[in-house]
C-alpha cells in the first residue's frame, strides 16, 4: 500500500464515547505524529479527518453522523476516515449520508487505521470490516502522548461477553479479549516516563481482564504489579461489575496507597424482575451486599453507581424499588441514563416500551437524589486535608481544579505552574455542590 508523504499533511481527530475510544484516538494521534504528520483541532481545516464514533445510545449515533457531515462539509477534498462502534454496526447508514469518498474502518482493524488514512492508492469507497464476534486478540495500539498531561487512560481489555438485553456493545466490540500483561505494564511505564501523574485503567469490561489468556493473569495481579512498579503514580480503576469486586481486589485497594479509593459499579436497576429482563446476573440484595462491603473496607472511598431508567416493563413499582435501594446505599455519586432503544438488541423488540416523558421524569428524580448524595459526601470532607492532582484553571471560577484521591473535584487558588502536580489542600466549604479548598503545600 503506497502512502502519502506526511510532510505538510494536517490530521484532525475527534472522539465520541468512552474512555477506551479516547485511548484509541490517542494511539492514532501518536502514530500520526510518529510519521511526521501535524495534528490540528477538529475545528480547523485538515487534509484527513478521523471520526472515532460511538453507538451506545441513539444520541451517540446521531452525534457520530453529525461529526461525519461536519468533516465532509469542512473540506470536500479531505480524506474522511470513520471508525469506532457506530462504524462497526451502522456502516450502511453512513453510506446513506455521504456523497463524497469515505473510508470506514471497523473496530477489528483499528491498528491499521493510520496506514489506511495515509494511503494514496484508494477508491471512492473503502470498508475495512471484520466479523467482530470472531476477533480474539486486542489490536496493538501503543500511545506515546495524550493531549492532557495530567492523566492518561490505559486500555487493558476490549469486548464484552455479557450480552445485556439493552446493550449494543458486544455487537460493536466483540467478545472479551485482554492485552498481554507485559504490553499493559510497558504502556503504563511509558506514561509514567512521559510525566503523567495518574493513570486510569480501563476497558469495555475491565473485570474480565485475563480470563482469555492462557496464563493465569487476572485484574488484581495486573494492578498489583502496576502499582508496585510505579509507586509515585496514582492509578484509578474504571467501571467494575458488582460480581467482580473480589476480596483480593478490595484488599489491594486497602493496602496499596497509590491505587485510588474509587469504585464505579453499575446497578442499572434496583428491581429484581427488571434485572432479570436486562440479563444482569445479580439481584438487588447481591448489589447491596457488594456496596456495603466496599464501604466497610473503604469508608472514605468514592462509590459511583450507574442507573438505567425506563427499561421496557419498568413500572412505577419497579422504579420505586430502584429509588429505595439507591437512597439506602452509601453511594457518593450516580450516573443516570434513560434507556435508549438499540436495534439488534433483545430489549428493542419488547412491546412494553416506556414513554419518553416518563423516562425524563424518572431521570429528573434520580438527578435530585444524585445531587443530595454528592452534597452529603462532599460535606463530610470539610475540614480535612486532601492530596489533590491539580489540573488547570480553565473553568468559570478561574481557580485551579483537581481531584482528591477519592474523586472529589476541588477548586482552590494556586499559581498556574502547579498544574499537573500533586498538592495538599484543606477543604473548607461546599457551595452549590462545588467544593472549595485552600492550598496548604505543594
Amino acid at each position: 500500500m503506497a502512502h502519502k508523504d506526511p510532510q505538510n499533511i494536517k490530521v484532525a481527530v475527534t472522539t465520541l464515547g468512552c474512555k477506551v475510544n479516547q485511548y484509541e484516538s490517542a494511539a492514532f494521534q501518536s502514530a500520526f505524529l510518529a510519521r511526521g504528520v501535524e495534528i490540528v483541532p477538529f475545528s480547523q481545516a485538515a487534509d484527513i479527518y478521523v471520526i472515532n464514533s460511538c453507538a451506545v445510545t441513539n444520541k451517540a449515533g446521531a452525534q457520530s453522523r453529525r461529526m461525519i457531515r461536519r468533516a465532509l462539509k469542512a473540506n470536500s477534498t479531505a480524506r474522511v476516515v470513520v471508525t469506532g462502534c457506530y462504524a462497526q454496526i451502522a456502516a450502511m447508514d453512513i453510506l446513506e449520508i455521504v456523497e463524497q469518498p469515505v473510508c470506514i474502518v471497523g473496530n477489528g482493524y483499528k491498528d491499521l487505521l493510520v496506514d489506511f488514512a495515509l494511503a494514496t492508492d484508494y477508491c471512492d469507497l473503502e470498508m475495512y470490516m471484520a466479523d467482530i464476534s470472531k476477533v480474539r486478540q486486542c489490536c496493538t495500539l501503543p500511545v506515546t502522548t495524550f493531549a492532557d498531561r495530567t492523566r492518561a487512560y490505559l486500555k487493558i481489555q476490549d469486548g464484552c461477553n455479557n450480552f445485556c438485553s439493552y446493550c449494543i456493545v458486544p455487537l460493536a466490540r466483540g467478545r472479551s479479549r485482554s492485552v498481554l500483561p507485559e504490553i499493559a505494564l510497558g504502556q503504563a511505564r511509558m506514561f509514567v516516563e512521559s510525566g503523567y501523574r495518574e493513570i486510569v485503567v480501563t476497558g469495555i469490561h475491565v473485570g474480565m481482564y485475563g480470563r482469555d489468556l492462557q496464563r493465569p493473569d487476572r485484574l488484581t495481579s495486573l494492578l498489583d504489579q502496576m502499582t508496585a512498579l510505579n509507586p509515585d503514580t496514582r492509578f484509578r480503576l474504571s467501571s467494575l461489575e458488582p460480581n467482580e469486586l473480589s476480596d483480593s481486589l478490595l484488599e489491594l485497594f486497602v493496602h496499596r496507597h497509590n491505587l485510588m479509593p474509587h469504585l464505579h459499579i453499575p446497578l442499572q436497576s434496583g428491581d429484581d424482575n427488571i434485572l432479570k429482563k436486562m440479563n444482569r446476573h445479580y439481584t438487588a440484595a447481591d448489589f447491596r451486599a457488594v456496596i456495603n462491603k466496599a464501604h466497610q473496607r473503604l469508608p472514605h472511598a468514592a462509590l459511583g453507581i450507574d442507573v438505567l431508567v425506563g427499561f421496557p416493563g419498568e413500572d412505577d413499582r419497579a422504579f420505586q424499588n430502584t429509588c429505595r435501594l439507591l437512597e439506602e446505599l452509601p453511594a457518593t455519586y450516580l450516573h443516570v441514563f434513560p434507556y435508549s432503544r438499540r436495534p439488534g438488541t433483545v430489549a428493542a423488540k419488547r412491546k412494553d416500551q416506556v414513554a419518553g416523558a416518563v423516562k425524563e421524569e424518572r431521570v429528573r428524580i434520580l438527578h435530585q437524589l444524585a445531587a443530595a448524595k454528592e452534597q452529603a459526601f462532599y460535606s463530610r470532607a470539610i475540614g480535612t486535608r486532601q492530596r489533590v492532582l491539580a489540573e488547570n484553571n480553565k473553568n468559570k471560577t478561574g481557580l485551579m481544579r483537581g481531584f482528591t484521591e477519592n474523586y472529589i473535584p476541588v477548586y482552590f487558588a494556586a499559581p498556574a505552574v502547579l498544574a499537573h502536580s500533586l498538592v495538599e489542600v484543606e477543604i473548607n466549604r461546599v457551595t452549590d455542590n462545588k467544593v472549595f479548598a485552600t492550598l496548604v503545600s505543594s
